[in-house]
């Protein structure tokens, strides 16, 4: 499929960079934009790539929101099957089975702070605004903002900035544990890159069922979650890796993981 929002870079070490490129709009999410993610997505062969970063195209908006235009005039019905489909695409980004990265290089606003929560890890430019605005424009967040937002910074706060609709300022989502880190905009990719490749070197396996334990512990009691890991864990012993990984330890060796 052509894209005519996206943009993609395959790096070495089975990074890839995806740019939401619709700087006209601010980035901001459509229906015919949400089609080609999700495309993206479900096409993207996990057995080769082993870290997708997400960012959008320019220096003032990662992703601005949703598309107000598009979402004025939606009846009911609509808005069900509009908010429907954005949590399934945002659900299957924070499902895939390798390490997602959004480096959040401006406005992330609505469901452009959604699609930032989708992803594992969260870098951001020292200009970049975090901000759930929709209750100014007589909704709510959709795309499963209210879900994710309290797990990552608490009730209360989650509470306060969706009620407030006020957006705040890198440093204060750093301080929240909204973001990992802050950098000077001309740092922020070189950054997100360099943990990419830390990332990229460890044994793919381990790293698919270390995110698979955290995501589900979402939703499991401790009993539950202990279990989840424990099971993950042993599989890890069934892996080609973790025979290699453990032999080039004790040999004080480097080792180049398979993902097998």
């Amino acid at each position: 499929m052509n894209y005519e929002y996206l943009q993609i870079e395959q790096r070495e070490h089975g990074i890839v960079i995806l740019t939401i490129n619709a700087p006209r709009s601010l980035n901001a999410l459509n229906t015919a934009l949400l089609r080609e993610l999700d495309d993206f997505l479900q096409s993207l062969d996990c057995d080769k790539a082993r870290v997708l970063i997400l960012t959008g195209a320019g220096e003032k908006a990662f992703v601005a929101g949703a598309d107000i235009s598009e979402m004025a005039t939606k009846t009911e019905e609509e808005g069900l099957a509009f908010g429907k489909y954005g949590a399934e695409v945002f659900r299957r980004l924070e499902d895939l089975p390798i390490a997602t990265i959004a480096a959040v290089n401006g406005f992330a606003l609505g469901g452009g702070l959604e699609i930032a929560m989708a992803c594992d890890i969260r870098y951001a430019s020292a200009n970049a605004r975090f901000g759930q605005p929709e209750v100014g424009l007589g909704i709510i967040p959709g795309f499963s903002g209210t879900y994710r937002l309290p797990k990552l910074i608490g009730q209360g706060m989650a509470k306060e900035m969706i009620m407030s609709g006020r957006a705040i300022k890198a440093q204060e989502a750093l301080r929240i544990g909204l973001i990992n880190a802050v950098y000077e905009q001309p740092e922020l990719i070189p950054a997100v890159i360099a943990l990419a490749e830390q990332i990229a070197a460890n044994a793919p396996l381990a790293v698919k069922y270390a995110k698979e334990s955290i995501n589900l512990n979402y939703d499991l009691n401790r009993q539950e979650a202990l279990a989840l890991e424990n099971r993950l864990f042993a599989r890890c012993f069934a892996t080609e890796d973790q025979k290699n990984g453990m032999a080039a330890f004790l040999r004080k060796e480097k080792v180049e993981f398979k993902g097998k």
